[in-house]
C-alpha cells in the first residue's frame, strides 16, 4: 500500500515536471516567434543615415548586391551607405537577405574601400556619422523598436493588433507609475518630482517638444493623486563675487574635463544631457521666481587672468537645501538608466509645428545660418538681452523665408543645445518673437564644443538643411573661448560650413597671455583674410554691424567654405580611343570613369563633367555645360561609342584646353583626367606645360605600354601623386579610390587667405 502511495506520488511528480518544461518550451518559442516577427524590414536602398534610431535591428530583403545600392567603407561605414548592402559587403548576410544589428557611431575619417563577398565598397574622405552592423541578435539589456523613425516622412512598422498595442502601451505606463512611486516611499521622501510627458506647446517656440516638465508635487499616503504644494525652506542672500577680468552675472566654476563617454553615444548623452539641463533649468527658474534683486559690485572670475574689472552684480535669494532642490538633483539622472531610454530625441530633431505665416524671404540671400549665441555667465544678463536685440535686428535684415535666408539658434555655455532649428521659424517676425524669449544658460564659453555640435547635427535634412544652399556659422563670442576651436573648425569647414567669427570686447593687450588659444579667430574662420572676421569695441555698438555682417553672409559667391572637393570642380577626361585598346578595354575604361564621376556631386552648380576621345584625331564627346544631373553624365558616359586610330596625347592635351577648359567656370577647381595604353605619337611636353599654366590639375593614368616619361611629363607636380600605372585594364578599378582621395586631398590643402 505504501509502495503503491509513493510509486503515485512520483508519477504525479513527474508528470507535473514534464508538464511544466512543455510549458517553458512553448514559452520560449512564443518568445522566439515573437522576436522573429517583430523585427521591421528595410529596402535594399536605405541608407542608415535616414534611420534616426541609434541602434536597431532589421530584416534585409534578398537581393541587395547590386552596385546600384552604395557602400562606403570597410568594417566601418559612412551613413551615406545603404545599410543592407553594407551588411553583405561585410559578411554578416549573404544575397538572400536575413537579420542584422546596426549601431550608429561617431564620424569617420579616411573610409576604406575594398571588394568584399560580390560588393564593391567605396573609400570616402570624411562624413559625419557612421555605423556599425553585425549578427541581427539582440544585445542584453537593450530593447530594440518595431518601428523605425526615418529623417523624412517614411516608417517602417511590424503589423500588429491595434487592441494589443494599445494594452501594451497602458501596461508601461502602468508599470513606470508603480515603480515610481514604490521608488518614492522608499526613500521616505514626501515630495517628488514628476515629469509631464505629453508635449506642452508655447507660443515662444511654436514647436512640439518631448521634453518632460518638471512639477513639484506631494504625494498623500491616503491617495494616489499628487498635490501642489509650498515646501518651506530657510531662505538665504547669496552675494557672488571673484577677483580677475569681470562680466556682470552669476558667478560659476570654469572647470575644464574631459569626457569620458564613447564617440559611438555621444550624440545619445547630449540629447539625454539637454533634456536634464532643461528639466533643472525650468526648476530653478520656478525656485528664483518672486525674488529680488539689487545692484552691487563684484568681479567675475575667467581662467587664469589676473585682470580686474567692476561691473554690477546681481544679489539673488534662493531656497537652501529644499526639499525640491533636493528632489531636483537626486531624480535628475536616475540610476540605470540606459542611454536609450532616454528616447534620442535632442531639440534639434523635433518637428515643428507647422507656422500660420509663411514668407518667402530674400531670395538674393539663400543661405542655412546657424548663429552660436554666447550664453556664457561672464556676459551677464544685460549684455545678453543686447544680443538677443542684435540677433532680431540681423533676423528681420536678412528677411527670413522658405525662398530666401533660413535662421537656426545654437547656444552655448558648458556644452551647447539648440534653440530651433532651420525650420522652426520660416519668417522673420516669429523668428524675432521667439529669440525675445530664450533664457540665459550660463556656463563657460566652449566655442570648440558648440562648433563640434553644430557640425554633426544642426545641418542635416531632419532639420531643414536645404543642400542647394550654403551652410553658414556665425559665431558671437564675448571675449574668448574656454576651450580650442582650431580642430573642431577644420572639420566643420571641410564638411562645407562657412564659419563667421563676431567678437566683442576682444582680449586687450594685458589679457592675451591668458588666452587657451592664441589667434583663436584666424584658426577658426572660413579663410584668413577679414572677410568672415568682426572684432565689435562694445557689446554697447553690436548694432553697427547688423548690415554689414548680413551683406557677407548673404554674398554667397564668396562663400569659400560651400566649396568642397566633391562639388567644386570643373573635370574633363580624355580618353584614348586608338585601335590597340580594343572594344572590350574601351568599354573597361568607360566604367572607370563612370566610377570616379559618380563620386562627385553634380549639377549646373557643382562639380560638371566632360569628355574628349582621341586617336590621331579629337572629338569633344560633351562639354561641361551639356549635362547637369549624375544620371544624364553617366548615360552620356556609357554611350561613348570606340573610335579607333592612332595615338597623339599631345595634340589631344591641346584640344581638351581649347575645347572644354577655356570654358570652365572662374570658380572651378579645372582637373584633367587622361588615359592612355602607349606612347604618343607626338609630343606630349609643351602642351602639358600649356595646361598646367592655364591652371589645369592634370592626372594621367597609364595601361599596358604607356610610357612612364610621358605619364610624368603630363602629370602636374609633385607628379608621383598625379600619375599611376596598372598592367591591365581589368586592374583600373583599383585606382578610383586613390584618385579621388589624392583630389580631395589636394584640395583640402589649399591656403586659407
Amino acid at each position: 500500500m505504501k509502495a503503491t502511495v509513493i510509486a503515485t506520488f512520483f508519477g504525479v511528480s513527474l508528470l507535473c515536471t514534464y508538464a511544466a518544461k512543455e510549458t517553458t518550451k512553448k514559452m520560449k518559442k512564443a518568445k522566439l516567434y515573437f522576436a522573429l516577427t517583430d523585427v521591421p524590414q528595410i529596402d535594399c536602398d536605405v541608407k542608415a543615415g535616414k534611420i534616426i534610431n541609434p541602434e536597431f535591428i532589421a530584416k534585409c530583403p534578398p537581393g541587395c548586391q547590386d552596385v546600384k545600392y552604395r557602400v562606403y567603407g570597410t568594417d566601418i561605414y559612412a551613413s551615406f551607405s545603404s545599410v543592407c548592402s553594407a551588411a553583405i559587403h561585410s559578411g554578416i548576410i549573404d544575397n538572400t537577405g536575413g537579420k542584422i544589428l546596426v549601431q550608429k557611431v561617431a564620424g569617420h575619417s579616411g573610409y576604406r574601400g575594398s571588394f568584399s563577398n560580390g560588393v564593391r565598397s567605396l573609400s570616402l574622405p570624411r562624413w559625419r556619422e557612421s555605423f556599425l552592423v553585425s549578427e541581427g541578435k539582440p544585445r542584453k539589456g537593450v530593447t530594440y523598436p518595431s518601428t523605425l523613425e526615418y529623417s523624412s516622412s517614411k516608417s517602417t512598422a511590424v503589423k500588429s493588433e491595434p487592441k494589443k498595442l494599445e494594452q501594451d502601451l497602458k501596461a508601461t505606463k502602468s508599470a513606470d507609475t508603480a515603480n515610481a512611486s514604490e521608488k518614492a516611499s522608499e526613500e521616505g521622501d514626501a515630495v517628488r518630482k514628476e515629469y509631464q510627458t505629453s508635449p506642452v506647446l508655447t507660443p515662444a517656440t511654436q514647436m512640439a517638444t518631448t521634453t518632460p516638465t518638471p512639477t513639484t508635487t506631494t504625494t498623500d499616503p491616503s491617495t494616489t493623486t499628487p498635490k501642489p504644494t509650498t515646501t518651506p525652506a530657510t531662505i538665504r542672500t547669496t552675494t557672488v563675487a571673484a577677483a580677475a577680468k569681470t562680466r556682470p552675472g552669476l558667478h560659476r566654476v570654469r572647470d575644464i574635463g574631459s569626457s569620458s563617454v564613447h564617440p559611438a553615444y555621444s550624440s545619445v548623452v547630449a540629447a539625454a544631457s539637454r533634456q536634464v539641463q532643461a528639466a533643472q533649468g525650468r526648476g530653478q527658474n520656478t525656485a528664483f521666481r518672486g525674488t529680488s534683486t539689487s545692484a552691487s559690485n563684484r568681479n567675475i572670475l575667467r581662467p587664469s587672468t589676473g585682470i580686474q574689472r567692476q561691473e554690477p552684480v546681481a544679489t539673488f535669494q534662493r531656497a537652501a537645501s529644499s526639499p525640491a532642490h533636493l528632489a531636483m538633483e537626486t531624480d535628475s539622472w536616475k540610476p540605470g538608466l540606459s542611454l536609450f531610454d532616454t528616447g534620442f530625441s535632442s531639440k534639434e530633431e523635433l518637428n515643428p509645428k507647422p507656422l500660420e505665416s509663411t514668407s518667402q524671404g530674400n531670395p538674393n540671400c539663400k543661405v542655412d545660418l546657424s548663429f552660436l549665441m554666447d550664453g556664457s555667465w561672464s556676459i551677464g544678463k544685460r549684455r545678453f538681452q543686447l544680443q538677443k536685440h542684435f540677433l532680431g535686428n540681423v533676423a528681420q535684415a536678412l528677411g527670413i523665408g522658405s525662398t530666401g535666408p533660413l535662421m537656426g539658434i545654437v547656444q552655448y555655455g558648458d556644452d551647447p543645445s539648440t534653440e530651433f532649428n532651420l525650420k522652426t521659424y520660416a519668417n522673420s517676425k516669429d523668428l524675432r518673437n521667439a529669440i525675445e524669449k530664450i533664457p540665459q544658460k550660463g556656463g563657460l564659453s566652449n566655442v570648440g564644443k558648440a562648433l563640434s555640435f553644430v557640425n554633426k547635427n544642426f545641418f542635416s535634412d531632419a532639420n531643414g538643411n536645404r543642400g542647394g544652399a550654403p551652410n553658414v556659422v556665425v559665431v558671437i563670442v564675448d571675449g574668448w573661448p574656454t576651450d580650442r576651436v582650431e580642430e573642431a573648425s577644420r572639420l566643420a569647414r571641410e564638411s562645407g560650413i562657412n564659419i563667421f567669427f563676431v567678437t566683442i570686447e576682444a582680449a586687450a593687450e594685458s589679457e592675451k597671455q591668458n588666452i587657451i588659444e592664441p589667434n583663436f579667430v584666424d584658426k577658426a574662420v572660413c579663410r584668413t583674410n577679414g572677410f568672415y572676421s568682426i572684432n565689435v569695441p562694445s557689446w554697447f555698438s553690436l548694432h553697427k554691424v547688423v548690415q554689414p555682417l548680413v551683406k557677407r553672409v548673404c554674398d554667397t559667391d564668396r562663400l569659400v567654405c560651400s566649396k568642397t572637393c566633391l562639388n567644386s570642380a570643373d573635370i574633363g577626361f580624355v580618353i584614348d580611343g586608338s585601335s590597340s585598346v580594343g572594344t572590350s578595354n574601351f568599354r573597361t575604361v568607360l566604367q572607370f570613369v563612370a566610377n570616379i564621376s559618380k563620386e562627385f556631386e553634380i549639377s549646373d552648380t557643382d562639380t560638371r563633367i566632360g569628355a574628349v576621345q582621341y586617336t590621331y584625331e579629337q572629338r569633344l564627346e560633351f562639354s561641361f555645360d551639356k549635362y547637369s544631373t549624375k544620371q544624364d553624365v553617366l548615360s552620356a558616359i556609357k554611350r561613348i561609342s570606340y573610335w579607333s586610330g592612332g595615338t597623339s596625347t599631345g595634340a589631344a592635351i591641346s584640344y581638351a584646353s581649347e575645347q572644354l577648359f577655356s570654358k570652365s567656370k572662374p570658380n572651378k577647381r579645372k582637373i584633367m583626367i587622361l588615359i592612355t595604353d602607349g606612347r604618343s605619337y607626338d609630343d606630349v611636353r609643351v602642351p602639358a606645360m600649356a595646361a598646367h599654366r592655364n591652371g589645369v590639375i592634370a592626372y594621367s593614368v597609364g595601361v599596358a605600354w604607356a610610357a612612364q616619361d610621358e605619364l610624368e611629363a603630363i602629370a602636374t607636380d609633385p607628379d608621383k601623386e598625379h600619375s599611376f600605372f596598372v598592367d591591365e585594364f581589368d586592374n583600373l578599378y583599383r585606382f578610383v579610390n586613390q584618385l579621388i582621395q589624392n583630389i580631395c586631398t589636394e584640395f583640402n590643402s589649399q591656403p586659407r587667405n
